[in-house]
């Protein structure tokens, strides 16, 4: 399975065609979730990716525990961070066992990826401390391009797992509304909904836009109340109280 999971690492590099969504979303998803929490919180994070994320919390959380089941992707991180302070374990997410409770969890991108959501969601709601909080972001399958693109004819399946996804290894897309009733089949409650980018076009069309960084940055500002127009969709969720 390991195999498996390194056989997509050539998606997690500058060279992907997607890169310069990456680059917006995963910049920009750890500064929301740093802003509505504090530093003393302790967090535990599924996935290194691409490491933009591990990188900052890393040097905002006191502490920071970061699961992986890819021995190649957290060798890359390693050697592009050397002096990061973050307790990396290789692990399935799975398998992945721990007597710690955490004030957060955070599956940045996850839930795509395995095979089985629910499994995933029940065995890490179990690591939240009483109160804690359970940040899932996710694709948006029904994001506002791709509705453009549905409406001009150029999309038959708006939903539809398209090449970038096959090589970042998807196996599923979401909508806003398919991913909360994921979230609360779990047990969990969710407290809040955002929109991480809203694009209004292809990637390609706007590279050759140029535009500046104020435009691309109210992008992601603007897009925060609009979950299910964005590129991606972050919701907290909390235990549901028994």
């Amino acid at each position: 399975m390991s195999n498996d999971l390194d056989t997509f690492i050539a998606a997690y590099s500058d060279s992907f065609g997607y890169a310069f969504d990456n680059n917006i979303i995963l910049n920009w998803y750890p500064q929301r979730i740093m802003a509505l929490c504090t530093k003393e919180q302790s967090l535990l994070e599924l996935g290194v990716g691409h490491g933009f994320s591990t990188h900052r919390f890393s040097q905002f959380f006191s502490e920071h525990t970061v699961i992986d089941g890819s021995a190649s992707v957290i060798a890359q991180f390693k050697s592009q961070y050397p002096d990061n302070t973050a307790e990396i374990v290789e692990s399935y997410f799975e398998t992945f066992d721990t007597d710690k409770r955490f004030d957060l969890i955070v599956m940045g991108f996850i839930l795509e990826h395995v095979d089985d959501p629910q499994t995933v969601l029940q065995r890490f709601k179990r690591f939240l401390a009483p109160g804690g909080r359970c940040f899932v972001l996710v694709p948006n399958g029904e994001s506002l391009h791709r509705r453009f693109g549905h409406a001009a004819g150029l999309l038959g399946d708006m939903t539809a797992l398209g090449s970038g996804d096959l090589e970042l290894g998807h196996m599923r897309s979401y909508s806003l509304q398919t991913l909360t009733a994921e979230i609360e089949a779990a047990g969990l409650q969710v407290v809040r909904k955002e929109g991480v980018f809203l694009k209004p076009f292809t990637t390609g069309q706007l590279k050759d836009l140029n535009l500046s960084p104020d435009i691309i940055q109210a992008m992601c500002t603007v897009g925060v109340d609009y979950p299910e127009l964005c590129c991606a969709m972050m919701l907290e969720a909390t235990v549901t109280s028994s």
